[in-house]
């Protein structure tokens, strides 16, 4: 029997191991990933404020709770915007590890796309929905540099922050 040469015992060391795949550790990693990320965001938020509105739009609500167009919310949904926040990137989180640990395309971009993906959505489509704020029809707007950089930190920090954490779960 003969010995195995050097470089065919570097490169067998060298050869990344098989990760088993698991939807609680993905799902606890993501979750863990997405409250590191909401942590980011109120820090990249409170660095590049959103645009300034200008003088025809109207201001928004100051809480989550306050009525939109005469309609009070029912007062067991009401929420603070920083419950809100926190809860949405939990569950944001949660669901992104579960995804990344069976599809690792999700992942593309180190979690940027994931960011810009969940914003949109979020302030596209839930928002609007549950009746937090009220969009104009016609709006045309594009989100702001502020608003694109706030949600791209969001993603590449719950990715960072998820891939840490699945490695060591």
């Amino acid at each position: 029997m003969s010995k195995p040469k050097a470089t065919e015992v570097t490169k067998a060391a060298k050869a990344p191991k098989s990760k088993s795949r698991s939807l609680a550790k993905g799902i606890a990693a993501g979750l863990i990933g997405g409250l590191a990320g909401a942590i980011a965001m109120t820090f990249a938020e409170r660095a590049f404020p959103a645009r300034l509105r200008t003088q025809t739009e109207p201001e928004p609500p100051a809480l989550a709770g306050e009525p939109v167009a005469s309609h009070a919310l029912i007062p067991a949904t009401t929420a603070t915007p920083t419950t809100i926040h926190w809860s949405l990137g939990a569950l944001a989180g949660a669901a992104y590890g579960a995804i990344a640990e069976f599809v690792p395309a999700a992942t593309a971009r180190e979690g940027a796309t994931f960011g810009l993906t969940l914003g949109t959505l979020v302030q596209e489509g839930a928002v609007p929905a549950i009746g937090v704020v009220a969009r104009a029809r016609n709006q045309t707007a594009p989100p702001s540099a502020a608003e694109l950089t706030s949600h791209v930190v969001f993603g590449v920090t719950t990715e960072w922050v998820r891939r840490l954490v699945r490695k060591f779960i």
